[in-house]
């Protein structure tokens, strides 16, 4: 994306073990802190390794007195945290014509997760419970406000807690993030992340728009088949499921349906025991595919709020793209030349009237 004048030049603060580092936020040459809906935040934060120390010239964080693994790193624009979480990694770079610099890699409390690996199976159990388990396993504070089915069984095959977690809470429409030692996963309706108002031209320097009708579906259908009952099932998931979200747009399923026809899918890979099973399935999928109609792409000014989870109301656009968009992933950036701005993307599952 090409350069803005009129992006912010502020400096971020930089906190290793809690404590605010003057030096390193004075030392920092690039900064990258990427955030999804699917958890663990990340980041990436580059500094100068060569200075005066200690009477002499020579490395600054060899010594892994300041900078080393496991330490809490935060990172603050004012006093709000935009990234909060632990070392894991250090990379020495040693470049031609410049000085060696220290590229630190840290990740916020999904690490944990991420890095323990399992084989197990949960019976007559709800989701709600399976994620107070796992944050419960790792020492974290769970915050779940999520509904759905209890499962009959539910199975954890080789595979991470936090690949697991991720599964599940796909399965039910849900949305993970960490906040210090605290888990939560909560249903998007739920989440609450507030609304920034970015209007082009002014803090929003740059955006592409793309409504796009090749991954929408008209319905969504899963089968499955009920064990107590000894009868099939099956649940087919419309865009009834989006009534709360157009806010009077026009959806992706129904500009396809008058376009091009009925457009169905079936899940084969799902294989629910139970009818509530499968309806959350299918609506989960429904929701998913329908809200990334409209996907958008942009640059604005940092700003603390602009964040995973939070909306955004992009203004100055036309009638057909202006309105509320969920931010789905966001990149606060900085670096000496342009200083800091944030990249994110966006979705919304309606397009605007043109009249």
């Amino acid at each position: 994306m090409a350069e803005n004048s009129g992006i912010k030049t502020a400096r971020p603060t930089i906190a290793v073990g809690g404590q605010d580092n003057s030096s390193l936020a004075e030392g920092l040459l690039t900064l990258v802190i990427v955030e999804t809906v699917s958890g663990l935040y990340r980041c990436e934060a580059l500094f100068g390794n060569w200075g005066t120390k200690d009477g002499g010239l020579g490395f600054l964080y060899f010594d892994r007195q300041l900078l080393d693994f496991g330490k809490a790193l935060k990172v603050k624009l004012g006093s709000d945290a935009i990234f909060d979480g632990k070392i894991t990694a250090l990379e020495a770079n040693f470049p031609d014509g410049r000085p060696p610099e220290l590229a630190v890699l840290a990740e916020d409390r999904f690490q944990d997760l991420r890095m323990t690996r399992r084989t197990r199976t949960f019976t007559d159990i709800s989701d709600s419970s399976v994620m107070s388990q796992i944050a419960n396993d790792h020492g974290l504070s769970p915050t779940i406000d999520v509904s759905g089915p209890t499962h009959k069984v539910l199975a954890q095959v080789n595979q991470s807690d936090l690949a697991f977690l991720r599964e599940r809470a796909r399965a039910i429409d849900a949305e993970l993030w960490m906040d210090g030692s605290t888990l939560n996963a909560k249903t998007r309706a739920h989440r609450n992340g507030g609304t920034v108002p970015l209007r082009y031209g002014n803090d929003l320097h740059e955006l592409t728009v793309l409504s796009d009708l090749a991954t929408q579906r008209t319905s969504v259908f899963v089968n499955g088949w009920d064990v107590s009952g000894k009868t099939a099932i099956q649940h087919e998931a419309t865009d009834s499921v989006l009534s709360g979200e157009l806010n009077g747009d026009a959806s992706g399923p129904s500009i396809l349906s008058s376009a091009f026809g009925a457009r169905k899918e079936a899940l084969a890979h799902r294989v629910p025991l139970a009818s509530d099973e499968a309806q959350a399935e299918a609506e989960a999928f429904f929701k998913m595919t329908a809200r990334r109609f409209l996907t958008g792409r942009g640059i604005a000014d940092t700003d603390s709020r602009i964040r995973v989870g939070s909306f955004v109301d992009l203004q100055g656009i036309g009638p057909l793209y202006s309105g509320k968009y969920y931010l789905s992933e966001v990149r606060h950036l900085f670096d000496g030349a342009r200083g800091i701005r944030t990249e994110f993307k966006a979705e919304r599952a309606g397009i605007g009237r043109s009249s």
